[in-house]
Order: structure tokens, then sequence, then C-alpha cells
């Protein structure tokens, strides 16, 4: 089994190839860039650079694993179009996957509740809780579109330490630091990978679904729609 995963939720184009030895998914190759650039700059240049880097051919691919957001919403366009074109041209499936249960794949440890947080502006995130168990992660809460302090108030009912990642990181480090059973994760561990994309793909094939029927999940209206909807209430 050979997976393509993408990922262009937030500011990093990532790619790479995962596929099956020995009956467990392994990352073959994987190319992730954080250059300011836009998502349709760089995603298709990048698959095609580690495809031929790899000395692989797409038409071996047996799935296309996208990351379905939440996240930018551009980003989630150019992300669903580009898995959406390469899938019905290889007539092969999306597995989706959640951006925040792959974030929060970064960060797996003991006793601790992991939160993943990705900046949506306006002083909310985009987040969900999870714990570890079993040697992977079980998520607590829903999907997320919330105030940074509303996340806060659910992270501190779990009772236990918490780490952040993600790219709301940087904006809410302040509010993190105020507590001191929170500590955030190393900057490695903040950015979205398309490995762990792929490696949760692998073991959700049942997931998959035709190139028509995948949809970004946004959880929330974009801004000019929510602008849209405060104009009409006035």
């Amino acid at each position: 089994m050979n997976i393509l995963a993408i990922d262009t939720t937030g500011q990093t184009s990532s790619c790479a190839l995962i596929s099956e030895k020995n009956g467990q998914p392994q990352i073959i190759a994987e190319s992730t860039i954080n250059t300011g650039l836009t998502h349709s700059q760089t995603i298709m240049p990048l698959i095609s650079d580690m495809l031929h880097n790899a000395g692989f051919d797409k038409s071996n691919l047996h799935y296309i694993a996208a990351s379905s957001g939440p996240g930018s919403f551009t980003g989630l366009r150019i992300g669903a179009a580009t898995a959406k074109g390469l899938a019905a041209g290889l007539g092969i499936k999306i597995v989706p996957v959640s951006t925040l249960d792959a974030l929060a794949y970064n960060m797996i440890i003991e006793d601790a509740t992991i939160v993943p947080i990705m900046d949506a502006r306006r002083g909310q995130v985009y987040a969900a809780l999870y714990v570890r168990e079993g040697g992977g992660l079980r998520r607590l809460s829903e999907y997320l579109a919330e105030d940074m302090q509303a996340v806060i108030e659910l992270v501190k009912a779990e009772g236990r330490s918490a780490v952040f990642l993600g790219d709301g990181v940087a904006v809410h480090e302040a509010a993190i630091a105020e507590h001191p059973k929170f500590t955030i994760a190393p900057c490695g561990f903040n950015l979205q990978r398309a490995a762990l994309v792929g490696l949760i793909a692998a073991q959700n094939i049942g997931d998959a679904v035709s190139p028509a029927d995948f949809e970004p999940c946004y959880i929330r209206k974009s801004q000019a729609e929510r602008e849209r909807d405060e104009r009409l209430c006035k």
C-alpha cells in the first residue's frame, strides 16, 4: 500500500510518501517548506520533487491522504483541489485526516493533556484536547474554534499538566505561560507534517472517500462570510 499525504492547512506546505513494509506503514520520503510562499506555488513542485527523489512513480499510488482541516481557508481549498485532482487522475480514493489529530501526534507523552492549537485570528484558535492511550492518542474534546481563554479553561478542567503545540502557540504564549502546569512543545514540534497525516491515514483506510465526496472541515465560517452576516444583521 502506497499513500501520498498532503498538508496545506497552515503556513507550511508538506507532502510525504508512506509505504507498507512487513505489514507496517513506513515513512519513505517527506518534504516540508515554510517560506511564506503560497501553497499554490509550492505544493505541486514539492510533490513532484519528492516523488522524483524517492524514485517513485505516482501511478503506483493507492491512496491520497489529505489533511482535511481545520485551518487556513485558502490553504484548505488548495489542498483539497490538489488531492481531488491527483486522486481523480489516478482513479484512487482520498483518506481525510483531521489537521488537529495529525498535529497532536507530534507530541505523544505520558500523563499530560496534549493541546494542538492553530491560530484562527481574532483571539480564537482551532483546538482539541488529547491524551495518550494504548500507544496512540484519544481525543477528549470536540474539534473547537474558540477563544483561547475558553480552551485554557477546558484544559484546566482535565486536572493534568498540559503541553501546547502548533502555530497558535506563538500568538498565545503569554496566556499559556500564566499557568504553572502548562508547557510549550519545542519549536520543531509546532509545524504540520504530512508524514503524520499519512501514518494516521494508513490506520484508517476504511475512511477513504471518492474525490467527489472529499470536503474540507472548516469548523466555522470564513471571515468574509462572518462579515457578510454581520452586515445583514444590522
